[in-house]
């Protein structure tokens, strides 16, 4: 994984490099007062993550990005086909007393509804459950399908965009969780098969393993 933060002597290179490019290794070695083999790892480290680049029988060149640079790109790469989780999906008929059980059992925050073709219809979080609990209602009657947020009244992603794009959008939209779905047509209409899920978890699990030096 891409190190967030560059040891000193890292930082030191990248900087000698930036300076006095093209520059060779037993250059560099030289200005650190140091052997070529105590310097090859941090010239690796720094070639393999892009900041600096070799050219043989020339010497080393500066890319022009840094660190922060390159987590950008990496965030911006990355689809969300690999980020993603198994969403956890319910149908419309299913009951709010069997959707909290299925909310508890499961440790989700957000459920996923279906229409009876397994396409994505709708969501449902903790709030919309706890609300009607609070309102005192017979859960064990309601249908979810009275509760949830409808199609279109939902963000989602598709498992082209960018993890970038993903945590833009919880971000901007204040949302828990995003559905990873397929857009399909049918009969002159858009329906969104759901494949995946992307919530703040699963942001927050990529950037502390983007963060792993």
């Amino acid at each position: 994984m891409i190190p967030i933060e560059l040891s000193s002597r890292q930082m030191l290179i990248m900087d000698i490099v930036r300076e006095n490019e093209p520059i060779t290794s037993e250059q560099i070695a030289d200005k650190l007062n140091l052997t070529r083999s105590a310097l090859r790892p941090d010239l690796a480290v720094l070639t393999m993550i892009g900041i600096l680049e070799a050219r043989p029988r020339v010497g080393y060149f500066f890319t022009g990005k840094v660190p922060k640079n390159l987590i950008s790109e990496r965030i911006s790469e990355l689809k969300v086909d690999k980020i993603k989780a198994v969403p956890v999906v319910i149908k419309e008929d299913t009951s709010v007393y069997d959707a909290i059980v299925t909310l508890f059992l499961t440790d989700v925050g957000t459920l996923f509804v279906t229409q009876g073709d397994g396409n994505l219809s709708g969501l449902v979080s903790r709030k919309d459950l706890l609300k009607i609990v609070l309102g005192n209602a017979d859960i064990h009657k309601i249908p979810i399908g009275i509760i949830m947020t409808r199609m279109p009244n939902i963000i989602t992603v598709t498992p082209e965009e960018s993890a970038y794009d993903a945590a833009r959008k919880i971000v901007d939209h204040q949302v828990d969780a995003l559905p990873v779905v397929k857009v399909t047509q049918e009969e002159n209409q858009e329906k969104y098969k759901i494949v995946g899920k992307v919530t703040k978890t699963t942001i927050t699990k990529l950037f502390v393993e983007m963060g792993k030096v």
